[in-house]
């Protein structure tokens, strides 16, 4: 599954690591996620799409 997260963080100023604290997760989980080296449950990727104000189809494709 592709994903925008890195554009959507570079957009809202966020580092890997700010992001990962409010999500509470590891860095690393941002950064396999950002690498398609792992899909985030449901859970986490709607917590995504309402910090960056933006619904799932925008923030991830199939």
């Amino acid at each position: 599954m592709k994903n925008k997260i890195r554009v959507y963080r570079s957009m809202h100023k966020v580092s890997q690591q700010d992001l990962a604290d409010k999500l509470q997760v590891s860095r690393q989980t941002i950064n396999a996620i950002e690498n398609d080296k792992y899909s985030p449950s449901l859970e986490l990727a709607l917590k995504m799409t309402q910090l960056f104000d933006c619904k799932v189809e925008d923030l991830f494709e199939l």
